[in-house]
């Protein structure tokens, strides 16, 4: 695949490992799939280290964390949550690959337009009363806004005070004229020609009001800015933080 994108390049890589980097450094959202990724799950360790004792994955697609932690596993239980047509498609690819589910990790489906996750999380072996961890990456963007905030109001619900939820979200400013920079605007128009255009976005000077009316206190509201300082200062290798992409970390009240 990266051969017919790039044969010069792939020319150039000695091995897959090179080539994977390769590939990734072409993808426009690659930079900001991998920092929050480190975003959440360095947020994750430091809440464990506190008290959590379950992690739920919002949206879970792929996620390879319950795999690639196991030195976290002893301390939690994991719940990746997501529609019931793609963790059937998973499960066929970890029992491809041969892997092993741990204990700790729950396959759990949920059809958003079905079901509502305070129900779906009050059955176990999900304990409404554990301090639990959130993670809600790459799903914002697709929502409207009150969709957001209604899946926010959710996990409230379902986790006792000191909970903490990590997501992502795309400024609202982006649609506004002459605001998008152009590798955004050529992200939104490749996602809008596959039919899943980006939403409004949140607005980032509201935020704290916006989550604190349905029971989050907001701990971190990392701009584009912040993202660069933080994981791609001095960097060579073409990763840079996206203009428009915010990272935030609440707490349940």
């Amino acid at each position: 695949m990266f051969q017919s994108i790039d044969p010069s390049g792939a020319a150039s890589c000695p091995d897959e490992t090179s080539a994977l980097g390769r590939m990734l450094q072409l993808w426009p959202s690659a930079a900001t799939v991998l920092s929050r990724a480190r975003y959440a799950e360095q947020a994750l360790a430091e809440a464990v280290g506190q008290g959590v004792r379950q992690y739920v994955i919002l949206g879970a697609g792929m996620d390879t964390f319950a795999f690639r932690r196991r030195d976290m596993l002893e301390r939690l239980e994991v719940f990746e949550i997501d529609h019931p047509a793609t963790q059937a498609f998973k499960r066929n690819r970890i029992a491809g690959l041969g892997w092993e589910i741990p204990a700790q990790l729950h396959l759990v489906s949920l059809d958003f337009t079905k079901e509502k996750l305070d129900d779906i999380l009050k059955c176990p072996p999900y304990d409404p009363r554990a301090i639990t961890f959130f993670s809600w990456l790459g799903v914002t963007y697709y929502l409207p806004r009150d969709s957001v905030l209604d899946t926010l109001s959710a996990v409230a619900r379902v986790s006792p005070r000191g909970g903490m939820i990590v997501f992502d979200y795309l400024d609202r400013n982006v649609r506004s004229t002459g605001k998008a920079a152009e590798r955004v605007k050529a992200v939104m128009d490749s996602l809008q020609s596959l039919g899943e255009p980006l939403k409004a976005g949140l607005d980032p000077s509201t935020l704290d009001s916006d989550v604190a009316r349905i029971g989050f206190s907001l701990q971190e509201n990392l701009t584009p800015s912040d993202i660069r300082r933080r994981y791609f200062e001095g960097r060579t290798d073409g990763y840079r933080a996206s203009q428009h992409i915010h990272f935030a970390l609440a707490a349940v009240e």
